[in-house]
């Protein structure tokens, strides 16, 4: 059974903020604040930080007694950066956190979308905070924020969404946040820290592929801005997506501009993120169950089931029936 809520609803009816055992806990600190999950959904906590005037750090751990689908509005959305250790959420447009992904939420305005949290332990952190620590943590030379940066901090354009692939350093800084052994003010200093040390983490894939691109042929802010767009359109349109001439013209840019910067960005090609995201959409449907493994082939465009079955199998370990009996991954997704 699934349970839809509003995102109002989450935060009102799901946590309770007032349970006296939780707001006398000793380890409270003047900065902090703590919530837990009501029993009928579950249980477990949550507790907010306030790590700078600007930074607010969650830590999470809880277990849901049932999946969650989470109704998220057209809002004006903060910076985020968030890792999940355990339990998984997913979008409608196959945007993951957790299962191997982190998550940066750039500041702008969010598109109205259905995430689903799973039924499972949660265990991680959120950590939200104004644009403007961007520019004082990441300046250029003149003290603006880093070229590469931009195209998180929107502010009323559509937000931008990144997955890095999470590592054994990043999930070391986690922990490391979530078991401080410090208290008082001493505590705020070592998470302050620890929050830049994983920002700058998460970034690094976005850095490191700017910087090896040759001072000739960089990338300008308004290209990079577009290519990110680019891979937004993909999100929203797995099951039918534009060609790479169709998508180029979208985001007005050229085939090869779009190609060689995509490329450099994120690693890999067009054709192979695309195929990538299908697959893994694939996965989610077969697991969800109530389709065949031909119909989730079709869904997702696949006109030779062959074709299909060699692709799933290739990223996944297993076939797509036995992934649809229950078969767990052999392999990273």
């Amino acid at each position: 059974m699934t349970l839809t809520l509003k995102l109002q609803e989450w935060e009102e009816e799901i946590w309770d903020t007032t349970a006296k055992d939780v707001t006398s806990s000793s380890d409270v600190q003047l900065f902090e604040y703590l919530s837990q999950l009501r029993q009928k959904f579950g249980q477990g906590s949550r507790k907010d930080i306030e790590v700078h005037p600007e930074i607010c750090l969650s830590i999470f751990d809880y277990e849901l007694r049932e999946d969650i689908m989470l109704q998220l509005p057209e809002w004006e959305h903060p910076l985020q950066f968030s890792v999940s250790l355990s339990g998984t959420l997913i979008d409608e447009y196959s945007g993951k956190l957790g299962a191997g992904y982190t998550c940066i939420s750039g500041s702008g305005i969010q598109r109205q979308m259905l995430v689903k949290s799973s039924k499972s332990r949660h265990i991680g952190i959120n950590i939200h905070m104004s644009p403007d620590v961007m520019r004082t943590f990441f300046p250029n030379r003149d003290g603006e924020i880093l070229p590469q940066l931009r195209l998180l901090v929107k502010g009323d354009d559509w937000q931008t969404l990144i997955y890095p692939e999470i590592t054994t350093t990043i999930e070391q800084i986690v922990k490391q946040i979530i078991c401080c052994p410090y208290q008082g003010v001493t505590k705020q200093m070592y998470l302050q820290g620890k929050v830049i040390e994983l920002m700058a983490l998460q970034l690094a894939p976005i850095l490191n592929n700017q910087g090896e691109l040759p001072p000739s042929s960089q990338l300008k802010t308004t290209t990079v801005n577009r290519i990110h767009h680019a891979r937004e359109i993909l999100h929203f349109r797995l099951e039918n997506p534009p060609s790479l001439t169709e998508l180029a013209q979208m985001v007005g840019i050229s085939d090869r501009t779009l190609r060689y910067g995509f490329k450099a960005l994120f690693g890999t090609t067009v054709f192979n993120y695309l195929t990538h995201k299908r697959l893994e959409r694939a996965e989610q449907l077969l697991r969800n169950g109530g389709v065949t493994v031909a119909e989730v082939a079709n869904l997702l465009g696949y006109s030779h089931l062959g074709h299909f079955a060699a692709a799933f199998k290739r990223q996944f370990g297993i076939t797509p029936s036995e992934c649809l009996l229950g078969k767990k991954s052999i392999s990273p997704s």
